[in-house]
């Protein structure tokens, strides 16, 4: 086998045990919340950081998105390459904080941890409103991964073809993602101790 044909299986394999790996991950955040809480209060700051870095990446799509439509594809590359890094930088910083801090809800006015009826019905529309944003980000930021590790194949491949079928796709879902990030911390922010 051709050592290119070695590397690019390589490439693809590390593809798909990435995108396997992170939904894996964050389940395990989400539905068995067991707290390390070796890290400290300090990461009580993460979710505006979280924020920050999502509303960078939306910055970065966009100007992406322009430098490409110009012809700058050097500039392209590179803004598409700090979005990466600020994905695996909100990555890391996700899984931090939420192996460290019980998940807020929505509602939580008491900051008991539990929704009471009164909380929900205090909460409203805006509760089931947040919780849609939220759901559809979520699953969407597990579904964008691998396309986005896909695209990122592509183009360093010289597979332009496939990357631009890729990410007619990926480009919206990611900007989705990125932008809803901020939506949802703006509006559960004030349930935050």
């Amino acid at each position: 086998m051709e050592k290119e044909q070695i590397d690019n299986k390589r490439y693809l394999r590390f593809i798909y045990l990435i995108s396997i790996l992170i939904p894996v991950v964050v389940a395990i955040l989400i539905f068995f919340p067991a707290k390390a809480g070796f890290a400290g209060d300090w990461v009580k700051v993460l979710p505006g950081v979280h924020a920050v870095i999502n509303s960078l990446t939306v910055v970065v799509l966009l100007l992406a998105l322009i430098a490409i439509k110009k012809g700058n594809v050097n500039l392209h590359r590179s803004l598409m390459t700090a979005g990466l890094l600020l994905g695996v930088l909100f990555l890391v910083s996700y899984v931090l904080y939420h192996s460290n801090v019980e998940s807020v809800k929505f509602g939580d006015i008491d900051h008991d941890g539990v929704v009471s009826d009164l909380e929900k019905e205090e909460a409203g529309t805006v509760r089931t409103i947040y919780l849609s944003i939220l759901a559809s980000h979520i699953m969407l930021s597990i579904v964008v991964v691998p396309f986005v590790l896909f695209a990122f194949y592509y183009a360093l491949s010289g597979n332009i073809e496939r990357h631009k079928r890729i990410v007619k796709f990926t480009y919206p879902v990611w900007l989705y993602v990125s932008i809803t990030g901020v939506v949802v911390y703006l509006m559960i922010k004030p349930y935050y101790f």
